[in-house]
């Protein structure tokens, strides 16, 4: 399996299932952080499939290459943008600068943040530049990308009793059936 692109819905959900086990330091593992994460904007953005999706693979290439916290977010964008579609790319392209922007720019945000999501905001760059907050304020998908971070952060519940990947295997398929193929 590439780094670079995933060319199935089967090839997501295989690497997805390679989370299982493996934790990178947190109190759940990737394919249950996974779960969690999709499953929590589902219940807050029912109607928005293509953020759940987001949600659900957005820490893929931490499964495919891990230890690579500085580049997961836009390898993982990368990875998934022919096979699930543009917005679903930008969106988990985006969700480690939404965290750096949130401590930038929230008080109260970096209390929320657990140990490893700490030391990984060290290795991603830190606190973002006055510029850098400006460019991220202009971002349309912006309020989404936030939308995924703060899942992100509350996916960690060891024992978190949600749905499995046989209940994303058919909303996988439709955002990438609804994607097509991007040129």
């Amino acid at each position: 399996m590439s780094v670079d692109a995933v060319g199935s819905v089967d090839e997501v959900l295989e690497l997805l299932r390679r989370g299982a086990g493996f934790a990178d330091e947190e109190d759940v593992d990737q394919l249950a952080h996974a779960l969690q994460c999709a499953t929590r904007l589902e219940a807050e953005r029912p109607d928005d499939r293509e953020l759940q999706v987001a949600g659900l693979v957005h820490d893929i290439a931490s499964i495919a290459a891990p230890d690579n916290p500085a580049t997961h977010a836009p390898v993982g964008g990368r990875m998934v943008r022919g096979l699930l579609g543009a917005r679903v790319a930008r969106l988990v392209s985006l969700h480690a600068d939404a965290k750096r922007y949130l401590v930038t720019t929230d008080d109260g945000y970096r209390a929320t943040l657990s140990r490893r999501s700490l030391e990984t905001l060290v290795a991603q760059g830190g606190l973002l530049s006055a510029p850098a907050v400006g460019r991220m304020q202009r971002l349309p998908e912006l309020a989404d990308a936030l939308t995924l971070r703060r899942a992100d952060d509350a996916a960690k519940v060891p024992g978190a009793d949600v749905p499995g990947l046989d209940h994303w295997e058919p909303v996988l398929r439709e955002v990438a059936t609804a994607a097509g193929p991007l040129s």
